[in-house]
């Protein structure tokens, strides 16, 4: 699967946290039932890969590993079942190893230098974090002259109202959002409010 397939697949990309195993089914379940297929699971936990495991067992899941650091992070996600890797910065040894474990990449970048570093490594598409951060859609807005074949999936700081306006633009593939499933309603176990957010999130038009 490609980088242009995963984006296509869905408006917003949950950026999920999870510290206990046994909640990784339940909110696997209820982010697909309500249309999210494509899960980020951020390597944030001791509980992170196992929980990986887990999730890519939810029929029409597709899991992948965020916050992923260094090539040996890439190793270790596909080991535990990883589609696909999203970093928070540009690393040539992470895009490399994620080649080589044929798994696709999308790599952050905050400037114009850090995307010719990946344009330089054969790469165009990109996670733009901390999005609100680094100049939110005004820089998005920005990159769209000097870089018209790049797209992006923004993610950091993004509410639901942000995501939709982010969605307007043509350089936008998709979001990331860490509202759709916050730590404090898997904590609480809230299955069904998340389903309610992810449906939400999986409903918002692109372009």
């Amino acid at each position: 699967m490609t980088v242009d397939e995963l984006m296509a697949i869905q408006p917003v990309i949950p950026v999920i946290t999870v510290e206990r195993v046994e909640d990784a089914a339940p909110l696997a379940h209820a982010l697909v039932s309500a249309g999210l297929r494509v899960l980020e699971v951020t390597l944030r936990t001791e509980q992170a890969l196992a929980c990986m495991k887990v999730m890519s067992k939810t029929s029409g899941a597709i899991v992948g590993a965020g916050t992923v650091l260094t090539s040996n992070d890439v190793m270790l996600a596909r080991e535990a079942g990883a589609q696909f890797i999203v970093t928070p910065g540009l690393s040539a040894s992470a895009v490399a190893a994620s080649r080589e474990a044929n798994l696709p990449i999308l790599p952050g970048i905050a400037t114009a230098t850090e995307l010719m570093a990946g344009l330089d490594l054969g790469l165009d598409r990109f996670k733009f974090f901390p999005a609100e951060q680094a100049g939110g859609r005004a820089m998005i807005d920005a990159f769209k002259g000097p870089f018209g074949r790049v797209k992006f999936c923004p993610t950091g700081g993004i509410s639901l109202d942000l995501a939709r306006d982010y969605l307007t633009r043509s350089n936008v593939g998709c979001v990331g959002g860490g509202w759709v499933a916050p730590t404090k309603l898997i904590d609480a176990k809230m299955w069904e409010e998340i389903a309610r957010l992810a449906k939400e999130a999986a409903g918002l038009k692109r372009g």
